[in-house]
């Protein structure tokens, strides 16, 4: 049976580390840090992490705006918020809620976002350094997946590292971090000629696809690690990209889903909210 990698249990050490760092912050005079969510819409999902986002921050002590507009805002006047927050000094970090409306361009949004404000990590200039490892800010899923290899001691040195998915906000970054890790890093997605070839060489395989237990037995070999970054509801419950149940007798390790991989994403985003206000306020 293999270890379960328990997101829960490492996030809330995190998380407690993180409250104690900001209840020493504020002691010594300082305001508490403060985030803010923007929200396109009432996407039922979208509403779901706002929630848990704003239960995370108010458990470590870090101040929540949850900002609504309707569907049919228009860029313009998105933009124009965007600007705002950019300019607040009382705002550290903030992030526009995904996906936006087809009638809104993802990209021109994200690029808005001061590197300075940056929660979310995606905006160009943070994954520029993300890529040169000079960044203090990193997208929260990979940098949450990082923290748990190393929680449970899983080094990647050398390791063959394939990564299934090639999104902006987990595939590309999370196999960039890995190289500058020292991984041997293969990334995936739906033009790879014969995948299952390559996700049986994995000594560890991440998951990022959003189709519901598409990795099955056969894709993994004996001893690998797994790391599942998707979240499918299938008949009213929360499953991943790999089929847990077919999977578990054969791999030495594998994440939850729930309770794996989430959790630490959302302990990310808290733990760059607190980056971007010690910048603010003087370590």
């Amino acid at each position: 049976m293999a270890i379960i990698i328990d997101g829960k249990l490492t996030a809330t050490k995190y998380n407690n580390a993180l409250k104690d760092s900001i209840n020493e912050m504020v002691q010594k005079g300082n305001r508490q840090p403060k985030l803010v969510v923007i929200q396109i819409g009432s996407n039922e999902a979208s509403s779901l992490y706002i929630r848990n986002k704003k239960r995370a921050c108010e458990n470590v002590g870090i101040l929540f705006e949850h900002k609504v507009f309707e569907e049919s805002v228009s860029e313009s006047n998105l933009l124009d918020e965007i600007n705002k927050l950019n300019n607040d000094e009382s705002v550290d970090g903030f992030l526009v809620q995904l996906p936006l409306p087809k009638n809104i361009d993802e990209d021109k949004i994200i690029n808005a976002i001061s590197p300075s404000k940056d929660a979310d990590g995606f905006c160009p200039i943070t994954l520029g350094n993300v890529v040169l490892n000079k960044s203090k800010i990193f997208p929260g899923t990979p940098k949450g997946i990082i923290r748990l290899l190393d929680e449970y001691k899983i080094d990647v040195t050398g390791k063959k590292v394939v990564v299934v998915g090639r999104s902006n906000i987990v595939g590309k970054p999370i196999s960039i971090m890995l190289t500058n890790l020292s991984a041997t890093v293969t990334v995936c997605h739906s033009k790879t000629v014969d995948l299952k070839s390559e996700t049986c060489k994995a000594d560890i395989l991440i998951v990022a696809i959003g189709s519901a237990k598409f990795i099955k037995e056969d894709f993994v070999k004996d001893g690998a690690i797994i790391i599942d970054v998707g979240t499918n509801k299938v008949d009213g419950k929360f499953c991943g990209d790999v089929d847990f149940e077919s999977v578990k007798e054969k791999v030495s390790a594998i994440t939850p889903v729930p309770g794996g991989v989430g959790p630490m994403t959302v302990n990310s985003l808290l733990e760059n909210v607190f980056t971007l206000y010690k910048e603010k306020v003087g370590n």
